[in-house]
């Protein structure tokens, strides 16, 4: 099953949004870093938190 428009490859280019823009992509990639380690962050915080309710026998 083809279901592509495109019928020849010749010629072909990409478009990277921001590619040639060092700026935005150390924006994107610091963005990406906080999110990531606030995530590990808020689950060690909650993990934390269950061990403690089941320990004290308040689960």
């Amino acid at each position: 099953m083809n279901t592509s428009p495109i019928t020849k490859w010749d010629g072909a280019t990409a478009y990277f949004t921001f590619a040639d823009n060092p700026t935005v992509m150390l924006g994107l990639l610091a963005l990406s870093a906080v999110i990531v380690v606030g995530s590990i962050i808020f689950g060690a915080f909650h993990e934390k938190e269950c061990y403690v309710k089941v320990e004290n026998g308040k689960h």
